[in-house]
């Protein structure tokens, strides 16, 4: 969670996704999980719209204190794009959760990790994002060798 703090900054380049050891190794599952968090580092950066619909004041009126608000379609409304989701971070009851074999978070990252190195299809770039890209690599390669000339000939002057 050492993302969210730069990140509330405003920093726009957190590294680190997927390290261990200091960034001596790279795992796919923390690499997963690492994505799931910066998924919820983001959640929070978006902030909670507050105006005269989300605050809700008729329906807050209509249902007063300690009733059912689940049951309004304003909260059903605006529930789901509030609500944190995750893949790997398993929140059911328990019972729930062991009927589904008791897997932890790092079991859900392999089983994902692995289902993505294995079933996982490119998609081709389109032709206009090869062809900037081939520039970028053609002009990168023109400028290194302009500037290995200029060495070249420094080096004989």
């Amino acid at each position: 969670m050492t993302n969210l703090l730069p990140a509330l900054t405003g920093s726009n380049v957190i590294y680190g996704m997927g390290m261990l050891e200091m960034g001596m190794t790279m795992s796919y599952e923390q690499l997963l999980i690492d994505q799931e968090i910066v998924h919820m580092s983001s959640r929070i950066l978006q902030g909670i719209p507050v105006n005269k619909d989300t605050i809700a004041l008729e329906v807050i009126k209509a249902v007063g204190p300690a009733n059912n608000y689940l049951a309004q379609r304003h909260t059903l409304k605006y529930m789901r794009q509030e609500l944190s989701t995750t893949e790997l971070i398993d929140r059911r009851m328990r019972e729930g959760w062991e009927k589904r074999g008791s897997k932890d978070m790092f079991e859900l990252a392999r089983e994902k990790a692995i289902d993505i190195l294995e079933n996982y299809k490119v998609t081709p770039l389109p032709d206009d994002v090869k062809k900037k890209i081939h520039d970028i690599v053609v002009e990168g390669e023109e400028e290194a060798n302009e500037i290995e000339k200029a060495k070249k000939k420094k080096k004989y002057s």
